[in-house]
C-alpha cells in the first residue's frame, strides 16, 4: 500500500514556516507538561489554539492531575500514548482514557470536568490539543466522541510505514472516527521507517503543524530539518511531504480549518467578544454550566 497518488502528486507542497520546542508549564493542580500551541512563541495558529504535550514517568509530575475546571467555547482533544487517566463531568459521564485511545469532548456552552491519572507510578505520555468552535457552534450542547485504541484505525504500507487515523482521511482513503464538520480536522499518528517519504494531502484553507514525537523528519521540497521534540509549523499549499531522518521517526500531523473569526479568550474560555468572556465567567459563577 502506498500513501501517495497521481492526484496528490500534483498539489503545491507546504514548506516550513517555522519551528518551536514550545516551553515548560504547569496545568491543572501542577501537571508539569510542555505548552506547544498557546505560548508566547506560538499564540495560536487558527482554530489551533493550544498543543500541550505530558510526558514523565515521575508521579509527582502528573499525580495531581486535573481537578475539575469549566470550558466554554471550543473542543479539547487528549490523546494518550501511555498511562490511564479517569474523565468525569457535570453531565454524568465518566470513562477512562487508555494506551491509544482518544477524547474528543466539545464543550460548546458549557461544561466542567476533571482528568485524573489512574495509576500511582510509570509512565503517563500524551497531548491534548484545543480546537476552537465557530460562533455559531459556541453556545451548542456539550458532547463527547470517545474511541479506545481498537476504534482508531491503523494504515500499513509496504514500506512499513504505519499511520493511526484519528480524524480525517488519507491519501490511501483510510478514514479517522472522530468528525468535525465545522473544522473538518486532520490527525494523524504516524510511525515512519529511517529514510521513509510520506506524503498526504490537506486543504489550502487549512492551518497545518506537524509535530515531532521520537527520530527527525525533513519537510517539504527544501528537505528543512525538524528536530525530536519540535513543532514545525507550515506554510500555503495542499500537500504534506516529509521524509524520516537516519533513524525511525514518528510524529503527529494535525490540520483544521480556519474559522477566520474574532477570537476572545481567557483561561478556560474562547469566545468571539470579550462581553461574551464576561458572560462565559457570570454563567459559571451562577452554575449555568
Amino acid at each position: 500500500m502506498t500513501n501517495d497518488s497521481a492526484d496528490t502528486k500534483t498539489l503545491a507542497i507546504r514548506e516550513l514556516l517555522g519551528i518551536t520546542p514550545g516551553i515548560p508549564a504547569s496545568d491543572g493542580a501542577g501537571v508539569r507538561l510542555t505548552r506547544i500551541i498557546g505560548s508566547p512563541q506560538l499564540d495560536m495558529l487558527d482554530p489551533l489554539l493550544l498543543l500541550d504535550c505530558f510526558e514523565s514517568d515521575d508521579p509527582d509530575d502528573y499525580i495531581a492531575g486535573f481537578p475539575s475546571h469549566p470550558h466554554r467555547g471550543f473542543e479539547t482533544v487528549t490523546y494518550l500514548l501511555a498511562g490511564r487517566l479517569r474523565h468525569k463531568d457535570n453531565t454524568g459521564r465518566e470513562g477512562v482514557i487508555e494506551p491509544g485511545g482518544v477524547q474528543w469532548m466539545t464543550a460548546a456552552r458549557g461544561i466542567i470536568h476533571s482528568e485524573m491519572p489512574e495509576q500511582a507510578e510509570g509512565l503517563l505520555r500524551g497531548f491534548q490539543l484545543w480546537i476552537n468552535l465557530p460562533a455559531a457552534e459556541k453556545m451548542s450542547e456539550p458532547g463527547y466522541q470517545e474511541f479506545n485504541s481498537h476504534q482508531i484505525p491503523q494504515e500499513r504500507h509496504a514500506n512499513g510505514t504505519i499511520v493511526r487515523v484519528i480524524a480525517g482521511t488519507t491519501a490511501a482513503g483510510t478514514q479517522g472516527p472522530a468528525t468535525r464538520p465545522s473544522t473538518d480536522p486532520l490527525y494523524l499518528d504516524v510511525d515512519l521507517p529511517a529514510g521513509a517519504d510520506f506524503a498526504q494531502a490537506v486543504p489550502a484553507s487549512h492551518a497545518c503543524v506537524v509535530f515531532v514525537v521520537d527520530g527527525s523528519l525533513d519537510v517539504g521540497t527544501s528537505m528543512a530539518a525538524l528536530p525530536l521534540r519540535h513543532l514545525g509549523v507550515l506554510g500555503p499549499g495542499e500537500r504534506v511531504q516529509v521524509r524520516a531522518g537516519a533513524s525511525a521517526s514518528r510524529f503527529l500531523l494535525i490540520a483544521a480549518k480556519r474559522l477566520e473569526e474574532p477570537v476572545a479568550r481567557h483561561g478556560p474560555f474562547v469566545m468571539n467578544t470579550e462581553a461574551e468572556i464576561v458572560q462565559a465567567f457570570n454563567d459559571y459563577r451562577s452554575n449555568r454550566f
